[in-house]
């Protein structure tokens, strides 16, 4: 528009002031801008939708500063609310959140709208959506069925978009969290002492008073609620441990190179061999390149035997000759040096003493300490006693 003015001044001398001249051009819609529509409003009847959604949050834990996925649901017509945090947000997560929520709100309503992530979407958009079937037989259990809204078209959940910014505002703001554990804990009481109590205009009664009203409309829980759990395949490593998302869990040391079946649920993972339960552990969240360990699993090693042997012990003490050389041989050798330090006693016991000191002082001397070498200097000093030699042959 500036420029507009500019060309107008310099090729026509005309001098149109910048409001009046951005005011014909509104008149005449010349800018390609996106026109406002005309917003309506949604009606919801109690029981008859529900809406689901995640947004990222960012948060401190334990005093690290990180970004969590605040998934939440809501009743469309009570605006009962229910949030929790998690690391990241696949269908594993989706469907335990979903499990969470259903039983926070003690029974589901038949439609559920949500995004077009690929987290409960398989493909397609909108209307053409086609929900992943694990996701599909999930919701199958609850006699839900998940709807996606059209893209770009976000009013459509907004019960369930317009509390995020309540969310991070007065849940987390003044808020400290000192593990997942801990700030789902808190999430949960918030819901229900904070945001769910709490009086809306839009209602003219809190969510919790619209809920009573909500209850008999919604569809039972089913009798039994299967557990929310991912398999996975594994095999033990040398050491006696499973890897799950960089972490490693202890198995018992019988299984080490065995196949094995890993249970991975929010909170624990399990492991199956067989039809036998072999481990159960605390699952890590957040955290990763960590060991977790049973005691029983890996039996303590017998430990290592320390002080001298009972070589050394017979050879020490007899000579400051004797009792440097054993030194360096322990220090040219492995662990405690058994092996040398047996052979040096042989030598000892199998040969005069007075050849045995005397080779011993000259292979001290020289920095001789391989112990074939010391036989042969002790052969020599011994050759004409221990061997009959004749002179005149030799010669």
């Amino acid at each position: 528009m500036v420029r507009v003015r500019e060309i107008l001044f310099e090729e026509h001398a005309l001098s149109i002031p910048y409001s009046t001249l951005t005011h014909m051009v509104r008149d005449l819609e010349l800018r390609d801008r996106k026109k406002s529509k005309r917003a309506g409003i949604y009606h919801f009847g109690p029981g008859e939708e529900m809406q689901h959604d995640t947004s990222p949050h960012t948060l401190a834990l334990n005093g690290k500063k990180l970004t969590a996925q605040c998934a939440s649901l809501v009743l469309c017509y009570s605006r009962h609310l229910f949030i929790r945090y998690y690391p990241s947000f696949t269908r594993f997560e989706a469907r335990h959140f979903l499990s969470e929520a259903f039983r926070f709100m003690d029974g589901t309503a038949p439609r559920c709208i949500i995004d077009n992530s690929n987290v409960i979407v398989a493909r397609g958009t909108g209307a053409d959506a086609e929900m992943a079937p694990e996701m599909e037989g999930f919701g199958r259990i609850f006699s839900v069925t998940f709807e996606a809204h059209e893209v770009e078209d976000c009013d459509r959940k907004g019960r369930v978009e317009r509390p995020f910014s309540y969310v991070e505002g007065n849940f987390l703001a003044g808020r400290t969290f000192f593990d997942w554990e801990d700030l789902n804990r808190q999430a949960i009481e918030w819901c229900r002492n904070t945001s769910n109590p709490k009086f809306k205009r839009s209602l003219g009664m809190s969510p919790d008073a619209a809920y009573v009203t909500e209850k008999p409309y919604l569809q039972p829980l089913p009798p039994y609620l299967p557990p929310v759990y991912q398999c996975l395949f594994r095999v033990v490593d040398i050491s006696g441990y499973v890897a799950v998302e960089t972490n490693r869990y202890s198995v018992p040391e019988r299984l080490v190179g065995k196949k094995v079946q890993v249970h991975k649920s929010w909170d624990r993972i399990e492991v199956f061999f067989g039809d036998r339960k072999v481990a159960d552990h605390h699952r890590l969240i957040g955290k990763s390149e960590t060991r977790v360990a049973d005691p029983s699993h890996h039996p303590k090693r017998l430990p290592s035997r320390q002080g001298p042997c009972l070589e050394e012990k017979q050879l020490l003490g007899q000579s400051t000759t004797l009792d440097l050389y054993v030194a360096q041989i322990k220090k040219r050798s492995h662990g405690r040096g058994v092996r040398p330090l047996r052979r040096l006693l042989e030598l000892k016991r199998t040969y005069p003493e007075d050849a045995f000191h005397a080779a011993l002082e000259q292979a001290l001397h020289y920095g001789l300490f391989d112990l074939y070498r010391l036989e042969k200097l002790i052969l020599e000093r011994v050759a004409g006693d221990f061997f009959l030699i004749d002179e005149e042959d030799e010669s």
